[in-house]
């Protein structure tokens, strides 16, 4: 119902000193129309329950507020989602969030087509939209160190998110990867990648979603350097070969 779900999602971004307003609540219950509709002809999620999807997808995707403060002040920052996927974090922070200009990147058409129609409905503008590979748009010098954010909550080992997302980020920027809670070994071990790639670990931010116990992790890598042109290597090599 309209009522649980907007009081779950209303009370869940207040944890977080989000204040959404009805329209903002109205674009975030019609998103999840629209994924779980899709969901039944096209693979996007395994979540599909109301409350998880409030909770593990836009509660989760709001939650970088908690690593880049200026986005509740008005900041207006450029934001590249490097694997949107189903359009998380960057459509729910792009409803939050409307100073900001976004960059949808996705390796698979399909997808793209998806949330070209989602922000259609919505209304959202100052969205692009993107289909390629993170290591081929990466090169692209429309995009290289272009942008003040790039966010990823993709399923990849950091040292390897780094290589895709560092190249995008401006120097003084952040590459944010959202990421499960016990990530110090992770971190660690991606320390000489992200050197090489022009950044460093910044801060690692850890809590439970809103209403759920839930843990997190936001790893924040501060851009200091440009990345070198030999960065990102061909499409499948940084999976394959990681950057130690």
């Amino acid at each position: 119902m309209w009522e649980d779900f907007e009081r779950q999602m209303r009370d869940g971004a207040e944890q977080l000193d989000i204040h959404l307003s009805e329209e903002q609540l109205w674009r975030y219950h019609r998103f999840f129309e629209m994924l779980v509709e899709k969901n039944k002809v096209m693979n996007l999620t395994a979540i599909t329950e109301e409350k998880d999807v409030i909770a593990k997808h836009f509660l989760d995707s709001l939650s970088i507020v908690k690593a880049l403060p200026g986005l509740k002040n008005g900041k207006a920052f450029s934001i590249i989602d490097v694997g949107t996927g189903a359009g998380f974090p960057g459509i729910p922070l792009r409803i939050a969030f409307s100073s900001c200009d976004l960059l949808l990147l996705d390796s698979l058409n399909k997808r793209v087509d998806f949330l070209k129609e989602v922000c259609s409905s919505l209304e959202l503008d100052r969205v692009r939209f993107v289909h390629g590979r993170a290591e081929d748009v990466g090169r692209d010098k429309t995009c290289r160190e272009r942008f003040d954010v790039c966010v990823s909550r993709a399923v990849a080992d950091l040292s390897v998110l780094s290589e895709y997302c560092l190249p995008f980020v401006k120097i003084g920027g952040v590459f944010i990867s959202y990421k499960s809670r016990n990530v110090e070994k992770e971190v660690k071990g991606a320390q000489d990648a992200i050197k090489l790639l022009g950044g460093t670990v910044r801060s690692v931010e850890a809590f439970c979603l809103p209403g759920t116990e839930m843990e997190r992790s936001l790893v924040v890598v501060e851009k200091e350097k440009h990345t070198q042109m030999r960065y990102p290597r061909k499409a499948g090599i940084p999976s394959k070969e990681p950057l130690r």
